[in-house]
C-alpha cells in the first residue's frame, strides 16, 4: 500500500490520520459529555478534564500536520461521475470539517488557559496560557465550544451518510478509495 495519496486513491497516512481524526473527535465528544455530568466528589472530576486537556493538544498537533500533509500530498480527485455540484458541496464540507476543528481546539485551549495557567500534557510537556483574563472567558469559550462540538458531530456524521451513500447508491469507489480496497476508481 502506497504512503502517499495518487490520483486514484488515498494513501495509507491520510487514511490512517482520517480514521484516527474520526475516533478521536467521537471519543473527545463522549468524553466532553461525560465529564460535564460528574460530581465534585467523583473520582474523575479533575482527572476527565485533564485527559480532554491533553488529547484536545495533541489534536490541535495532528491537525496541523494532517493540513501540511494534505498540501503535501493532495488528495485524489473526484471521480468524473460526481456533478459539479456534488464536488463543490465535497469541498465546502472538507473546509468547514476543518474549520470547525480547529475553532473548537482553539475554543477549548481558551477555556482551559482562562486562569492563566498553562495545559499540562500528560505531564510530558505544558502549553503556556497566551489569552488570559478577558473577563467572562471561559464561560463565553465553553459555550462556543459546545456549539461547535455538536457542529463537527453533526456534520462529520453527514459526511459519512454522504460516503455511505456513494457506496451503496451510486455504487461508486468513493468510500472505498478511504478504506483502502480500491485501487482503481472506475468513475474516475
Amino acid at each position: 500500500m502506497q504512503l502517499r495519496n495518487s490520483p486514484q486513491r488515498y494513501g495509507i497516512i491520510s487514511m490512517c490520520l482520517h480514521w484516527i481524526f474520526a475516533l478521536a473527535v467521537y471519543a473527545m465528544f463522549g468524553l466532553g459529555l461525560w465529564m460535564v455530568t460528574l460530581s465534585y466528589y467523583d473520582g474523575w472530576y479533575h482527572q476527565a478534564p485533564e485527559l480532554h486537556k491533553s488529547i484536545g493538544v495533541l489534536l490541535m498537533m495532528g491537525l496541523v500536520i494532517r493540513v501540511i500533509w494534505r498540501h503535501l500530498s493532495p488528495p485524489p480527485a473526484a471521480p468524473k461521475t460526481h456533478s459539479k455540484l456534488t464536488r463543490v458541496s465535497a469541498t465546502a464540507a472538507h473546509i468547514a470539517l476543518y474549520t470547525l476543528l480547529f475553532a473548537i481546539l482553539i475554543s477549548g485551549y481558551l477555556i482551559s488557559t482562562a486562569d492563566g495557567k498553562p495545559v499540562s500534557v500528560f505531564g510530558f510537556f505544558d502549553v503556556p496560557a497566551t489569552f488570559t483574563d478577558a473577563g467572562s472567558q471561559a464561560d463565553t469559550a465553553g459555550v462556543i465550544h459546545l456549539w461547535l462540538a455538536w457542529s463537527v458531530v453533526i456534520l462529520s456524521v453527514l459526511h459519512g451518510l454522504t460516503a455511505l451513500k456513494h457506496h451503496f447508491i451510486d455504487k461508486d469507489n468513493t468510500l472505498r478509495r478511504m478504506l483502502g480496497r480500491s485501487s482503481v476508481d472506475s468513475g474516475a
